[in-house]
């Protein structure tokens, strides 16, 4: 018998493979590349929240896989967290092209899906990774702390409450900063401690 969960998050994978609407739709096409809908454990404690897939997830399908899915998973190791605990996904499902920062207009197109998935795992924790996902994130659970930056509220905690309990939000730096920059890494370690302390 299958999973109501799985279940679930099948639909959106389907509705999301599907979604011709999309401007970016057109570029997977295109690119003979994949939706990232997501990948971890469905009843996971902490979710984590990108932005958009890179070239590397868009050719796997899979998040955070490249450079800093790497550094992700180095990241998860230092606290001990399995990275098959955890579920890892972004607030966009296929990459923008070269890269570029999501549009306001993709953001509001794809992140019903994510609203969908943050309801249906139901996390105690929603890691952010990078400004928008912490943006959306903190306006999203109506968190007064939304109207400042990044710089501001990396690797602090942020409470909230979701429809179905309280939750934390950790806003995090994008693992991608730390690829060529070592002192980010060395500060986005320091900044993982504090999901330590929440999961004990």
């Amino acid at each position: 018998m299958e999973d109501e969960r799985h279940i679930a998050l099948r639909a959106i994978r389907d509705e999301v493979r599907n979604l011709t609407s999309s401007p970016l739709y057109q570029e997977r096409v295109r690119n003979r590349v994949f939706p990232v809908i997501g990948e971890g454990n469905h009843y996971a404690a902490i979710m984590f929240i990108g932005e958009a897939p890179g070239r590397n997830e868009a050719a796997t399908g899979r998040p955070f896989c490249g450079a800093a899915g790497k550094i992700l998973d180095e990241l998860l190791a230092s606290i001990a967290v399995p990275r098959t605990d955890v579920y890892i996904t972004n607030i966009l499902k296929d990459r923008p092209p070269q890269n570029r920062d999501p549009l306001p207009d993709e953001i509001a197109l794809y992140a019903p899906f994510l609203d969908r998935q943050i309801n249906i795992i139901k996390p105690k924790i929603i890691a952010t990774l990078g400004r928008f996902s912490m943006k959306y994130i903190l306006e999203k659970f109506h968190a007064p702390e939304a109207v400042q930056t990044i710089g501001v509220l990396h690797g602090k905690i942020v409470d909230a409450e979701a429809p179905y309990g309280n939750i934390h939000i950790v806003p995090f730096y994008h693992p991608a900063v730390a690829v060529y920059n070592s002192d980010m890494k060395e500060a986005l370690a320091k900044d993982f401690t504090v999901l330590k302390t929440l999961l004990t």
